[in-house]
């Protein structure tokens, strides 16, 4: 892609009503509009990120064994009836009638209606288990919609459903869920800690949540300091494997994290004092186990082994996919702009051409564009006749991880300038070795992928 061509409207003063870096940031660098209080358009450089992030959950969720599907933001509220939380739920879901005066609902989340779907099409248990999800955009009407993507009234969320014919096998999913989202999380350049959470309108007194330690987080979370030293890394697990996935779930969860919520000041003071920590996290994914919640209230039944039909256990699992851009962006920022991980960023690598017009400069940076792009490597390349200061700074704010600086005195010597947008450190090198290094760096993220 070229910057000439692009669509990308950079502001160049901080706009007044962002109050936290990630929405100043994203206002910047041209990610999003504001439509309407907590609602926003999502522009090309931002909805780039947010397929990038779509991508690794599909993958990380279809590795785990679960189902793709696609439900409507729509939901008649007789579902919800019958589940009994129409009118538990509260002002946050948004409540309209069609023409016909039927009562529908704008989707806070899907418990319902995947149960809805299960039940008119499962009845034995042969058929379990079974997980389906899908990542679909979601309306929860907020009193104060505040931070940007953080805490918007419309989000894009991925939640998945798992049906299982007893508790252990749902501790299984839930199990298998957490696995999951530890790679998922990983994989975007986050260290997403699992904490004992409050289980809310969904329901189930066995749920954690996934935060991510920020300033600006909304939460108040205690932690033992060991937990954070852990890391899922490259491993290899066998999802239908009950002892693996337990294994990890122990691993991770074993110390001391907990929200405000459900914060035991008793327990927290058996941590040993020089590791107890409090800070603030950003939600970013949560997973239930509620066992029979809705199957009960909705008859979602199987036929089981002994020839009774009993109802599924379940489970809800969900990650937080637009958020995630605004978490991402407060754990990764300089004063200068957004710093993105390898694994997320809107394009691998920027070129910058410090002499637009040049004839020997100009060639140089269209065939590194044009091998670069042969190689699978998306690169922006900046071919706009700006200054070179003005290219520097709307690639630093727009955070690219790489960025490879082409001028007429280094191509007279075959050399171009790589720089890292992390450390700042910039190494001269050939315009070939350059892309053999970009290869290098981004060959695990290819690797990573589903």
């Amino acid at each position: 892609m070229r910057l000439s061509r692009y669509f990308m409207p950079v502001l160049k003063e901080d706009p007044k009503e962002a109050q936290i870096v990630s929405h100043r940031l994203m206002l910047r660098a041209g990610m999003i509009k504001q439509q309407a209080a907590g609602i926003y358009s999502w522009l090309p450089l931002g909805f780039k990120v947010l397929n990038r992030i779509q991508a690794i959950v599909h993958e990380e969720q279809q590795r785990a064994g679960h189902i793709p599907m696609l439900m409507p933001t729509l939901q008649s509220a007789d579902l919800w009836r019958e589940s009994g939380r129409y009118d538990d739920y509260g002002d946050e879901m948004l409540r309209i009638k069609d023409r016909h005066k039927r009562d529908l609902l704008y989707g806070p989340t899907n418990e319902e209606m995947v149960t809805d779907v299960f039940r008119s099409h499962v009845s034995s248990y042969k058929d379990l288990p079974l997980t389906l999800y899908h990542i679909q955009w979601k309306f929860r009407d907020e009193m104060r919609p505040r931070f940007g993507v953080m805490r918007g009234r419309e989000f894009l969320m991925k939640d998945g459903y798992n049906f299982d014919l007893d508790r252990d096998a749902a501790l299984h999913a839930y199990n298998r869920h957490l696995v999951s989202y530890l790679r998922t999380y990983e994989r975007m350049g986050l260290q997403a800690i699992p904490m004992r959470a409050d289980g809310g309108p969904i329901g189930g007194d066995y749920t954690h949540e996934f935060l991510v330690l920020a300033e600006t987080g909304e939460s108040e979370v205690f932690y033992d300091s060991e937990i954070t030293d852990l890391k899922f890394g490259g491993r290899e697990i066998d999802y239908d494997s009950v002892e693996a996935c337990q294994a990890v779930l122990e691993e991770f969860t074993s110390r001391y994290a907990r929200t405000d919520e459900t914060h035991d000041e008793a327990i927290f003071a058996e941590v040993p004092e020089e590791r107890r920590r409090t800070a603030r996290g950003i939600e970013v994914g949560q997973i239930f186990y509620f066992g029979t919640k809705y199957s009960e209230a909705m008859g979602a039944t199987v036929v089981g082994p002994e020839g009774n039909r009993v109802p599924v256990e379940m489970g809800s699992h969900g990650i937080g996919v637009s958020r995630l851009l605004g978490a991402i962006i407060e754990a990764s920022h300089d004063d200068k702009g957004i710093i993105w991980p390898e694994g997320v960023t809107p394009f691998h690598v920027g070129i910058v051409n410090l002499k637009q017009g040049d004839v020997a400069t100009n060639s140089a940076c269209e065939a590194l564009y044009a091998e670069l792009k042969t190689q699978g490597l998306d690169a922006l390349y900046d071919d706009r006749d700006e200054r070179a200061g003005a290219k520097f700074a709307t690639m630093d704010l727009i955070g690219l991880p790489w960025r490879i600086t082409v001028g007429p005195r280094g191509i007279a010597n075959n050399k171009v300038e790589l720089t890292s947008r992390r450390t700042g450190e910039s190494v001269e090198m050939s315009p070939q070795e350059a892309i053999l290094r970009l290869k290098e760096i981004y060959q695990p993220v290819f690797d990573a992928a589903f």
